[in-house]
């Protein structure tokens, strides 16, 4: 048994991504670690995390959340999450969700994605999934296929 046993798998993640949140220039262009996120493998279980890295031009930034998602594929080769969570410098309060290209990514990820939970209120533990993020999403009709 592990110290962290006795705390809730929110309370893990959270914890997983503050290791990450640590704000920094990387040059005169590019900011990296000021949005973190973790991602829970609904195949196994692990915690995994991501930081943020946003340049000057839009193309190159990658979320904290894909990135967490890209750590858990290049681990075991699976990208369907169970549970997401993703803040800055403090948990997640009063809503706070992936932005859009975080959904569709997950969306086109897996089709078990859209049952991923998102945490948006770490005091309560209130969460949404990821479907209701996304009603009637375009591509339900590919996965149906």
């Amino acid at each position: 048994m592990t110290p962290q046993d006795n705390e809730d798998i929110w309370a893990q993640m959270y914890k997983a991504t503050r290791k990450e949140y640590h704000p920094e220039d990387v040059s005169p262009f590019i900011q990296a670690h000021h949005v973190v996120a973790a991602v829970q493998s609904a195949k196994t279980g692990k915690i995994y995390t991501g930081f943020c890295i946003e340049g000057a031009s839009g193309v190159m930034n990658l979320c904290a959340e894909r990135v967490a998602a890209l750590n858990m594929y290049m681990s075991e080769g699976n990208l369907i999450a169970r549970r997401l969570i993703a803040c800055r410098d403090k948990a997640p309060a009063n809503g706070g969700t992936p932005c859009g290209a975080c959904r569709e990514f997950f969306m086109q990820a897996a089709y078990e994605n859209r049952e991923m939970e998102i945490l948006t209120d770490f005091e309560t533990r209130k969460t949404v999934l990821l479907k209701d993020l996304i009603p009637n999403w375009w591509g339900d009709k590919r996965y149906k296929v």
